[in-house]
């Protein structure tokens, strides 16, 4: 009798289920012993019920099985984490040439080289393009000078003031050194009176 092709979904029935866990689990474990066995390899298996009971098989130590798989995996994941990061860089450096062609190929054609391959449209572009970069050259230099000119005019007012405060200064010092030879005659002449 030939059986039928089961369907891979999951069993409804519980009872059902447990027993079709436990006649796989043993198939699974025979299987694991038969592999290790016949062609001497080492074979560890971990299965864990839906009750979450541990079921498992090592022809070997496990836990030294458990840390070799876990080394190799992690030398494995490094080195294709690598390749990945590697084939990403070169991709990255290919696109950066690209672009470095067209930016030296444009800056040319702004200077006047390579002209003679532009065509009418693409001769207009450079020409406006230029235009543009003229305006923004000539806005910026607009911009410059009239900041220079406010910081000329801010420091003139500063000065003018500075001045100012010492003629002041002057002006009061002279009137001061005044009152004292005025001072120092008249106590001469009331000397000189008595």
């Amino acid at each position: 009798m030939v059986r039928g092709k089961v369907e891979m979904k999951r069993i409804e029935k519980a009872s059902s289920r447990q027993v079709t866990f436990s006649k796989r689990r043993n198939g699974l474990l025979k299987k694991a012993y038969e592999l290790s066995v016949l062609c001497d390899a080492e074979v560890a298996l971990i299965v864990f019920s839906p009750k979450g009971r541990l079921y498992e098989f090592s022809s070997s130590n496990m836990q030294k099985l458990i840390q070799k798989y876990l080394e190799l995996t992690k030398e494995r994941n490094t080195g294709i984490e690598v390749e990945q990061h590697m084939q990403q860089l070169r991709h990255e450096a290919a696109l950066m040439l690209k672009k470095i062609e067209l930016l030296e190929n444009s800056y040319r054609k702004l200077l006047g080289h390579n002209l003679g391959t532009c065509s009418m449209e693409e001769l207009q572009s450079i020409g406006e393009q230029l235009e543009r970069s003229l305006k923004n050259i000539r806005s910026r230099k607009a911009q410059l000078f009239k900041e220079d000119i406010e910081k000329l005019q801010t420091k003139e007012k500063f000065l003018l003031e500075e001045n100012e405060r010492l003629c002041k200064e002057i002006w009061l010092k002279q009137r001061h050194v005044q009152e004292k030879v005025g001072q120092q005659e008249i106590g001469s002449c009331s000397r000189s009176a008595q």
